[in-house]
């Protein structure tokens, strides 16, 4: 009989790709899951890692049974989700993840909804790139989050999460008015290649996107400042300190003195959870309290 918790780690090796980072997800040691792993080998009956030094690999079978692992998982999800439902009422924690401007405009009045309706669910928000939010919801420190991809940063969402689609919203250049370039300034974005830039921390899906932007018009934008608050970044462009890629959702604040160019991309927002959680009566309410927002339409909303 395969130990489902082993089943576990193997998968999570799989997607992080050393003993090293699964020990840290579990707060494990390393010997420990190597000693799980290899506990694993033997109910199996078939190498499943290949060691070379101290990296390892899957081999076919490893990898074969991670395919049914991740099956596996998500029926006990399921299992659980439908246990939970028999219970009466949504009670217990839900734990939540989302990045600073939705929890402003969506997560607010959700939070209230659910608790005028669910006053046994305990809500918690962490404040998370959506970049970082998948490794979240598979560690199991998340219960959903909200995650992203823009048209030129694509998501491949992880195999193990499942998710429902919340916005697709339009993208803009906020620029200082008058705008920080050549006096004969015709809005496009290579305009403004030598502009100084207030990008988002290096490893955050804002940041990739900007510098994708930026590059498929034939340049790498030049920072001047590193801001990940899109309220703060608005201020610095009104304040004449540089320009910055932001998304709708982040304009209901927009400063006087800011002009917002249009850009040819947009960004998505999907509401994530892990695969067979979706019926877990929790889940299920927050995805029901979760507005029903259309920012294309509704600039006022920030």
């Amino acid at each position: 009989m395969l130990d489902v918790r082993r089943l576990r780690l193997l998968c999570d090796l799989a997607r992080l790709q050393t003993i090293a980072a699964v020990a840290a997800a579990h707060t494990y040691t390393p010997s420990a899951v190597s000693q799980q792993l290899s506990a694993l080998e033997r109910e199996a009956g078939v190498p499943l890692l290949e060691r070379t030094g101290r990296r390892v690999a899957l081999t076919a079978a490893g990898r074969l049974l991670v395919q049914h692992a991740e099956v596996v998982l998500a029926a006990l999800e399921r299992t659980g989700a439908a246990l939970a439902a028999v219970r009466t009422g949504v009670s217990g924690e839900l734990r939540i993840g989302a990045f600073p401007s939705a929890i402003r405009t969506l997560l607010t009045p959700a939070l209230v909804t659910l608790g005028e309706q669910h006053a046994a669910l305990d809500l918690m928000v962490t404040e998370l790139d959506p970049a970082e939010v998948p490794a979240a919801l598979l560690d199991r420190r998340l219960d959903v989050g909200l995650i992203q991809d823009y048209d030129v940063v694509p998501l491949d969402v992880d195999q193990g999460l499942d998710s429902v689609p919340l916005l697709d919203e339009a993208v803009h250049l906020a620029v200082g008015s008058p705008a920080p370039t050549t006096p004969r300034d015709s809005g496009t974005l290579r305009d403004f290649r030598d502009a100084d830039w207030i990008l988002a921390t290096p490893g955050t899906l804002c940041h990739t996107a900007t510098l994708q932007i930026c590059r498929s018009s034939g340049f790498t934008p030049k920072a001047r400042h590193r801001i990940d608050d899109f309220g703060t970044v608005l201020a610095l462009v009104a304040a004449g300190q540089g320009v910055a890629v932001v998304p709708q959702l982040a304009t209901g604040r927009t400063p006087e003195g800011v002009r917002l160019l249009p850009l040819p991309t947009r960004r998505r927002t999907r509401a994530a959870f892990r695969q067979g959680a979706a019926g877990h009566p929790a889940v299920a309410a927050f995805l029901s309290a979760l507005p029903q927002t259309d920012p294309t339409t509704s600039p006022s909303r920030g």
